[in-house]
C-alpha cells in the first residue's frame, strides 16, 4: 500500500478504535492490484477494561497484548450454550462403527480463553473438547496425487486410563495456491445495541480491515449491516479500493435491536448477485449471537440456512463479546451452513483466523466430510470417541451424500482421539455372511473383504468421505491400523503429546468425568516443537487463580 493510504487507513480506522492505536497498516496487494504472499496486519496497543488489579495492568498488557477484558457481573450474564452428555465406552460387538462428521471450529477454546482472562467461572458447557484440540497445528503429512485428504494415524497408551489405549486420527486437507483464485465476501455485521462495547463491534471493524487489506483488484466486498433493519453499506467493492472498504467499516455504529433472518437473507443475495464461478463465494457473520428479533431460534436460523447452503455460497461465523454471548445459535448456523466457527477474542486472534489462516478459513477444499471408524471385534471390545458428542452421525450417514458434514479448508487439519480396550477374544467368522470388514452380522456397509490374515492384524479401519468443492458425489479415502503400529507412552510423537494435553484441559474444564490437576496436563505440553503457548499460558492462570480455590463453585 502506498504511504498516503497508510495514513488514510490509520485515520478512519481510528475513528472506531478509541480504545487503541493502529499502527504499521502494510498492504496485501502488489502494483498491479493483484494479491501478494506476504500477509501483513495492523497493530493494536493496549489492553482494555482489565478487571485486575491496576499494579499488575503494566506487566498484564505486556504479556498479553490485545486480550479484551471486561468486569462481567454474573449476575445477569445471559450467555447460552448446548450441553451434550460426554460420550461413553460403546461395545465393539454392538456398535462396530463410529461414525461423525468433522470440525475445524476452535470458537470453544478462544472462548474459554476469554473467561480464563477475565477471571470469570468457567462454564463447562462452552468446553468442546474436540475444539480444543483442533486449536493446535500438528504436523500430518499431506496428502498425494488428487486426494485432498490424507488420514494420518497414532495408536499408543491412554494417559488417562491404564486400561486403554489411545488412537490419535489426523486428517490433513491439502494445501492449494489460492492467488488465483478470486474472492466474492459479504461481511454481515451485527450493529444492533448489544455491539457497542470495546470488545465488539471495534474489534469487528477492525478484523476486517486486517481481512480486506490482503484482497485484490478481482475481488468482491459486501457490507451487509444489521439491527432493527438491515442495510446494504457497500455493494461488489473492488478489493483494491482498501480506502473505501476501511472508511465504510470506520463509519459503522451500533444502536437498535436485532432482526439477524433480514440480515443473512440479504447477505446472500448479494453473495449470489456477484457470484464468482469457481471462486470464493462466502458470506462472514460477525456477531455476539443476540438475536432477538426475526427468526431467533436455533431451528429458525437452522431451517434458513440449509435453505441457503446449496447454491455454492459458503458461511463463516465468528463470535464476539462477552456477558449475552449466544454460542448455541451461532454454533448451529455455522454448523448447518457449509463454513466454520471462530470466536474473536482479540487482535491477534483475529490475525491469526483471518490473514495468518486464511486459506484455511477462507478457501474449502473438501466438503461435507464425514468419518467412519469400523472396529475389529477380534482385538478390540470398546472403544470411546473423546469429543465431537454435537457431531455424531447415523452410521448410514456415511454414504448419504445428501448428508450435510463439515467442511475443510485448504491446509486444515483435522484432529480425533479414541480410548481403546483391547480384547483378547476373537469373534466367529462366517465369509458367506460377511459384509463389514471385520463382522458377520451387520448389513451396513459393504467393502471389499481383505485377506483373513491381514484382518487379524489388523485392529481397525479408518474412513473418510468427502466431496470437492463443486462437485456433489463423495469420494472415499480409507487405512488400516494395525496392531504393529503401538507405541509405548514413553515413544508417543509430539502430535499425539499436544493433542492429549489439549484433550485433558478440555475433560478438566469441561463436563468430563475425567480431572486432571495443571502439572500432569503440562508434562505432556511442555517443551515441544509444536507451538503449545497458548495452552501453557491457560494452564499457568488455572493453576494460579482456580485450581484448589472456590472461583468455579461460587
Amino acid at each position: 500500500m502506498k504511504e498516503n493510504t497508510k495514513k488514510i487507513t490509520a485515520m478512519v480506522l481510528s475513528l472506531t478504535m478509541a480504545i487503541g492505536m493502529m499502527t504499521g497498516c502494510g498492504s496485501g496487494k502488489d502494483s498491479s492490484g493483484r494479491k501478494n504472499d506476504k500477509l501483513t496486519a495492523p497493530e493494536f496497543n493496549g489492553n482494555v477494561g482489565d478487571t485486575r488489579p491496576s499494579a499488575d495492568n503494566e506487566a498484564i498488557q505486556s504479556e498479553e497484548k490485545g486480550y479484551y477484558n471486561e468486569d462481567v457481573d454474573i449476575d445477569i450474564n445471559t450467555e447460552e450454550y448446548n450441553y451434550y452428555a460426554e460420550n461413553q465406552f460403546l461395545s465393539v460387538a454392538e456398535h462396530p462403527l463410529s461414525t461423525f462428521s468433522t470440525d475445524v471450529d476452535t470458537a470453544s477454546f478462544t472462548n474459554v480463553r476469554r473467561m480464563l482472562e477475565n477471571r470469570q467461572n468457567i462454564e463447562p458447557n462452552a468446553v468442546r473438547t474436540e475444539e480444543f484440540i483442533n486449536y493446535f497445528n500438528y504436523e500430518y503429512e499431506y496428502p498425494t496425487g488428487d486426494d485432498k485428504i490424507a488420514i494420518n494415524t497414532e495408536l499408543s497408551d491412554c494417559p488417562w486410563n491404564n486400561d486403554a489405549k489411545l488412537m490419535q486420527i489426523g486428517l490433513q486437507a491439502k494445501d492449494i495456491d489460492v492467488q488465483d483464485i478470486d474472492s466474492n465476501i459479504v461481511f454481515l455485521i451485527d450493529v444492533s445495541g448489544s455491539m457497542a462495547d470495546a470488545n465488539k463491534l471495534p474489534l469487528v471493524t477492525q478484523a476486517f480491515a486486517m481481512l480486506a487489506e490482503n484482497l485484490g483488484e478481482n475481488d468482491r466486498i459486501s457490507i451487509v449491516t444489521y439491527a432493527g433493519r438491515d442495510t446494504i453499506e457497500l455493494e461488489g467493492e473492488s478489493g483494491a479500493n482498501y480506502e473505501t472498504i476501511a472508511s465504510t467499516l470506520a463509519g459503522l455504529t451500533a444502536g437498535g435491536s436485532t432482526a439477524g433472518a433480514a440480515g443473512i437473507n440479504t447477505a446472500y443475495e448479494l453473495a449470489e448477485k456477484y457470484f464468482i464461478k469457481g471462486g470464493n463465494n462466502r458470506v462472514i457473520l460477525a456477531t455476539d449471537g443476540d438475536l432477538n428479533v426475526g427468526l431467533s431460534s436455533e431451528e429458525e436460523l437452522k431451517s434458513l440456512i440449509e435453505e441457503k447452503r446449496d447454491n455454492g455460497v459458503f458461511l463463516s461465523v465468528l463470535g464476539f463479546g462477552m456477558g449475552n454471548y449466544k454460542d448455541n445459535k451461532l454454533e448451529a448456523l455455522a454448523d448447518n451452513g457449509n463454513g466454520n466457527y471462530a470466536y474473536i477474542d482479540s487482535v491477534e486472534e483475529a490475525e491469526r483466523v483471518l490473514v495468518t489462516e486464511m486459506n484455511g478459513t477462507m478457501f474449502t477444499v473438501a466438503k461435507d466430510a464425514k468419518i467412519q471408524v469400523e472396529f475389529n471385534p477380534a482385538n478390540v471390545a470398546y472403544y470411546k470417541l473423546v469429543g465431537y458428542e454435537n457431531r455424531l452421525l447415523e452410521d448410514q450417514d456415511f454414504e448419504d451424500d445428501t448428508k450435510d458434514a463439515g467442511d475443510v479448508g485448504a491446509a486444515q487439519q483435522v484432529t480425533a482421539l479414541y480410548e481403546i480396550i483391547m480384547t483378547d477374544t476373537k469373534a466367529d467368522s462366517d465369509d458367506s455372511k460377511r459384509t463389514l470388514k471385520y463382522q458377520d452380522d451387520v448389513e451396513y456397509p459393504a467393502p471389499e473383504k481383505a485377506d483373513e490374515t491381514d484382518l487379524d492384524k489388523e485392529l481397525l479401519t479408518v474412513s473418510v468421505r468427502y466431496k470437492e468443492k463443486d462437485e456433489n458425489e463423495s469420494k472415499l479415502v480409507d487405512k488400516a491400523v494395525k496392531l504393529a503400529s503401538y507405541v509405548s507412552i514413553d515413544e508417543m510423537s509430539e502430535n499425539m503429546k499436544l493433542a492429549c494435553a489439549a484433550a485433558m484441559f478440555a475433560k478438566t474444564l469441561g463436563n468430563s468425568e475425567d480431572k486432571f490437576t495443571m502439572a500432569e496436563i503440562r508434562d505432556y505440553a511442555k517443551g515441544l516443537h509444536l507451538d503449545a503457548e497458548e495452552l501453557l499460558k491457560m494452564i499457568a492462570i488455572y493453576e494460579e487463580d482456580y485450581e484448589n480455590s472456590a472461583i468455579n463453585n461460587q
